[in-house]
């Protein structure tokens, strides 16, 4: 009787642990069921499915709509309203326009073997036919100006004097007109004149 009544008084000490123990105790066992509820009903997916498959074999066929590279004969592209190069070729001179003309060239040269879009040679032909020889400043060739993207400009513009700032606008608008770097250095003299 005595040992019975031990136990009744260390049971009864540990009772504030255990329950506190207890919403852990019960929210794992749920979690505990609920996975492995997941984990047999997997288990029954994939065997319905092979049952399916051994009786019903699948068909392997491509969609009629659906055209792949490696479907194509050699030597043909696809062709809905223009071919994989000249699309390229207009990806290429989007990206020299918008937000992508910070980080790029407008006239980079392409990779060997990609064709002109019909559009950018009329452009260019225009731009050198309104203006066949434009003096470079001094300043443009300094900075190897042709080349460099509106990021590489903004760094530059801090060591660059009002003059020299007009001569690289004046410079840009006879020549590419690219609308980000009128706007940067447009907004450059506006600073330095404030100033």
């Amino acid at each position: 009787m005595v040992g019975a009544a031990t136990i009744a008084v260390e049971e009864t000490i540990k009772l504030p642990k255990t329950i506190l123990m207890y919403p852990m105790t019960l929210a794992s066992t749920a979690a505990h069921l609920v996975m492995r509820f997941q984990q047999n009903l997997a288990e029954l997916v994939i065997k319905g499915d092979s049952t399916l498959e051994s009786i019903f074999p699948p068909k392997d066929e491509n969609p009629e709509w659906a055209t792949f590279d490696e479907d194509l004969p050699d030597g043909m592209e696809y062709t809905a309203g223009a071919s994989a190069q000249s699309l390229e070729g207009l990806e290429g001179d989007r990206r020299a326009e918008g937000r992508f003309a910070l980080y790029s060239v407008s006239d980079a040269p392409e990779a060997p073997g990609v064709a002109d879009p019909p559009t950018r040679p009329a452009r260019q032909s225009k731009k050198s036919a309104a203006n066949p020889t434009v003096p470079q400043p001094a300043v443009a060739a300094e900075l190897d100006y042709p080349t460099l993207t509106l990021a590489q400009l903004r760094a530059r513009l801090q060591s660059l004097s009002v003059d020299e700032l007009e001569a690289l606008l004046a410079y840009e608008q006879a020549t590419k007109a690219r609308a980000p770097f009128q706007t940067l250095l447009a907004n450059r003299i506006t600073r330095a004149n404030a100033k």
